[in-house]
């Protein structure tokens, strides 16, 4: 069976991550979770008091400190999953939270951050055989990528899922500060100057508002096995 890169693009807290990591062990391919990657520059610059007190990034400082930005993944025998590093610490629930939440798009929206990202998840996805979720994997990444699929809900659903997801890890968490991130994280995501959210023109859109996590499982496995036939 021929080696494919698939891209996974969509909306924050659409359960991308969740499809393209059940994918990927279900196949066996590598899986890249990118907006990990710009979490974790998030979390850096969050600790290095790189946020002016408007929540706008300190860009000159931060493109000093990049060089010193080291991110990986190093599987979970646990989980059966790959957990984020920044700088060989395990980052995986600390850039889960509410407060790197709600920094990232404006980290995410910095051209020379995005180059740098866009840089290391080529690398990564080379050989094929990858699995990649992000906002812009299938249109800037690998736009050749074989399957690309474009995934989307509802805003109050995605709300819900993360705010299920961070009660669940026993972390704080409000309904409507949630959903306000939500939304304000879609504007921001669409608007950006650099590589915008948006669905690549040969992408198949999948709204999962209603649908289980194992029937998203499994419709992305039967797209899977169409492209690789």
């Amino acid at each position: 069976m021929k080696k494919i890169t698939i891209a996974i693009d969509g909306h924050s807290s659409c359960g991308k991550s969740t499809m393209a990591k059940d994918l990927a062990r279900e196949v066996g391919y590598v899986y890249v979770d990118t907006g990990a990657m710009y979490r974790s520059v998030t979390l850096y610059a969050l600790r290095h008091g790189l946020f002016e007190a408007d929540g706008s990034v300190k860009t000159a400082e931060l493109e000093a400190e990049m060089p010193n930005i080291h991110i990986s993944f190093k599987f979970n025998p646990e989980t059966g999953r790959p957990d984020t590093y920044l700088n060989e610490e395990r980052v995986e629930d600390e850039i889960r939270s509410l407060e790197v939440s709600s920094h990232v798009s404006p980290i995410a929206a910095v051209g020379f951050v995005r180059t740098a990202m866009v840089a290391q998840q080529q690398q990564m996805g080379k050989d094929k055989g990858v699995v990649m979720d992000g906002r812009d994997i299938g249109t800037t990444v690998f736009p050749d990528a074989e399957l690309k699929v474009f995934v989307t809900a509802s805003a109050e659903v995605r709300a819900q899922r993360r705010f299920d997801e961070l009660k669940a890890k026993g972390m704080p968490a409000d309904y409507d500060d949630i959903l306000k991130n939500v939304q304000e994280r879609d504007y921001i995501d669409s608007h950006r100057e650099v590589s915008p959210l948006r669905k690549a023109d040969d992408a198949i859109e999948l709204d999962n508002s209603h649908m289980t996590i194992a029937e998203q499982k499994a419709w992305l496995l039967e797209r899977f096995h169409e492209r690789t036939a």
